[in-house]
């Protein structure tokens, strides 16, 4: 070595990173027991802890507070803004003081007077063992299409991807000319558009992604690692939804702040216990469940429960139909979140599963905006990310080709009589009763079909709706394998 040459030695940095939790409690109770075990793993390394957005759901305050209270025991540092950490809208002001993260996103404009102003950052600065490293948040590029309207439509500006993509690399090359040379983007934009992103930037070490659910394991060039404009590499990471998965990204950086080396480790929160004392947390803040019922059996979940036909769904949506009388019954997929498993049932399972706390109803839709909505909403067997999901039905049975095209449909009359519907040349002037969430008739998630400004006839309390049902059905239940209502054909 040449006298007076110091060496430099690489920088070793843990990150554990959590995306799309979607309010699942119980499985962040089990992701808290998680940390325990990182704590111990590379003790040498920088550790951080991050989350890629949508730890938050719906509008239901206490459980997004309890969501709020699991990112602080964690010892989450930051979060990027989901499209769900939007979903209270101004009331989420309220939550603020419990918040002891940073939230960011670069690419979204407040207006002054609002809440979310003095709170949403563009990056944030963390230094450990005197390593420096920027990290940045950016929210979904197509935000306002997601959210209901109301005042943050009006007092908030979402930039599209091009322009996203300009303000990110602004706040990187603020970042840059502050010294700091190891940066991580906490980006809820989706998969596809992170592969955009790190190959159209540059300054950008890592992507730990969200928004697409996509579950990425290990690493894999030109998948998840990629090269930025400089030929810098870049790592993609996400793990899933639903609080099924956490990620531990491990990396080397060298002297120039260059990843050399990159291990991605994905577990299941299965393999976990639920931590007692974040348990108690939630019940301080929740209260305790109420027991509704036992569980005697239930099928396996689907393997992607947004396009397969399910015996959870199915029990669902006719807890809908009993409830209203309807003719017909429709429930998207994506509203579903959890699924039932054998043992007791209570009053938080039942929250976790159905969380957006929807009223539910009658609307008037002519037959052709029934098929209208079944066609729509097929095309989520293609789709990106299988979005918005399709729709789950009591009273109805229909058959999708695989490429998502409705081959059929028939409509089951009040006697099980089942009456074809031609699928080619709907009707406009038969009409039924259709059993539907609030957020569907509003027209939202692409639903515009079904955007009407009928008023809707005897509303309920989805939630306690199906706390009624169980609680007035067999002391033992037993959750129906899928029926063939819905079906996906060759």
């Amino acid at each position: 070595m040449l006298k007076g040459y110091k060496m430099i030695a690489p920088v070793q940095t843990s990150i554990f990173y959590v995306n799309d939790y979607h309010a699942k409690l119980i499985n962040m109770e089990r992701t808290v027991t998680a940390l325990r075990t990182f704590g111990k793993i590379q003790p040498q390394a920088d550790k951080l802890r991050l989350s890629s957005g949508d730890f938050l759901l719906g509008e239901y305050y206490f459980v997004n507070k309890a969501a709020i209270a699991a990112q602080n025991i964690m010892g989450i540092s930051a979060s990027a803004m989901g499209n769900h950490e939007y979903d209270m809208h101004n009331r989420f002001a309220g939550l603020f003081p419990d918040v002891r993260y940073k939230m960011l996103a670069c690419n979204v404009k407040f207006k002054p007077e609002n809440p979310y102003n003095k709170m949403v950052e563009k990056s944030y600065i963390e230094e450990i063992n005197g390593h420096k490293y920027g990290i940045v948040g950016l929210s979904p590029t197509d935000l306002l299409n997601r959210l209901a309207s109301g005042d943050l439509h009006r007092e908030m500006e979402v930039s599209d991807f091009n322009k996203s993509v300009e303000q990110l690399q602004a706040e990187v090359d603020k970042l840059k000319s502050q010294g700091i040379d190891k940066i991580i983007l906490l980006s809820h934009a989706g998969y596809d558009f992170d592969k955009q992103i790190a190959v159209s930037t540059e300054g950008i070490d890592i992507i730990i992604g969200g928004h697409s659910h996509d579950l990425i394991k290990g690493i894999t060039p030109g998948e998840n690692l990629l090269y930025s404009k400089t030929g810098k590499p870049v790592v993609i990471v996400q793990a899933g939804r639903d609080g099924k998965y956490f990620g531990n990204l491990n990396v080397e950086f060298n002297s120039n702040g260059e990843i050399t080396k990159a291990q991605n480790n994905v577990s299941s929160t299965r393999e976990f216990h639920r931590d007692a004392a974040a348990r108690y947390l939630f019940e301080s803040i929740l209260g305790k469940p109420e027991i509704l019922g036992v569980i005697n059996s239930a099928p396996p979940p689907p393997g992607n429960d947004l396009i397969e036909p399910n015996g959870h769904a199915n029990f669902l949506v006719d807890c809908i139909h009993n409830a209203l009388g309807a003719d017909i019954s429709l429930l998207c997929s994506g509203y579903i979140r959890g699924r039932f498993e054998k043992g007791n049932i209570d009053s938080r399972k039942i929250d976790e599963i159905i969380p957006f706390k929807n009223k539910i109803g009658i609307v008037q839709y002519s037959e052709k905006q029934v098929i209208d909505a079944l066609k729509y909403a097929g095309q989520s067997l293609v789709s990106k990310g299988n979005k918005p999901g399709i729709l789950q039905t009591a009273g109805l049975k229909y058959s999708l080709s695989k490429d998502g095209q409705l081959l059929e449909a028939r409509f089951t009359d009040k006697s099980g009589k089942e009456i074809p519907i031609d699928v080619n040349n709907p009707r406009t002037d038969k009409f039924y009763r259709v059993g539907i969430n609030d957020y569907m008739a509003e027209g939202n998630d692409g639903f515009s079909m079904l955007n009407t400004t009928n008023q809707m006839e005897k509303t309920f309390d989805l939630n306690e709706c199906l706390v009624k049902y169980i609680k007035s059905q067999a002391k033992l239940i037993n959750i129906p394998q899928d029926d063939g209502r819905v079906k996906i054909v060759d």
